[in-house]
């Protein structure tokens, strides 16, 4: 990037013409807008996590997934030491 940078509130370094270029306040025109068409199908509390497409072929639904991360976090667990008691 040739253009001079400036460094912005979260720390990123960012080109000092793309900050000049940010309007103060934006409008939106929600009349236009559309509900999510995936809302319904996620659960209260999931967290959305995109995969890169090489790894989303692996696996068929979020079951899989689950079941792998799952296996993978209690493999790597640290086992809690027992007090004497």
């Amino acid at each position: 990037m040739n253009a001079k940078t400036t460094k912005r509130g979260n720390g990123r370094k960012v080109a000092r013409r793309a900050v000049a270029e940010l309007a103060p306040e934006y409008h939106f025109d929600y009349s236009k807008s559309r509900p999510n068409r995936f809302a319904a199908k996620l659960r209260r509390g999931a967290v959305v996590v995109v995969l890169d497409p090489d790894v989303a072929k692996v696996f068929r639904d979020a079951k899989q997934v689950n079941a792998l991360l799952r296996a993978t976090i209690a493999a790597v667990e640290k086992p809690r030491s027992r007090q004497a008691g």
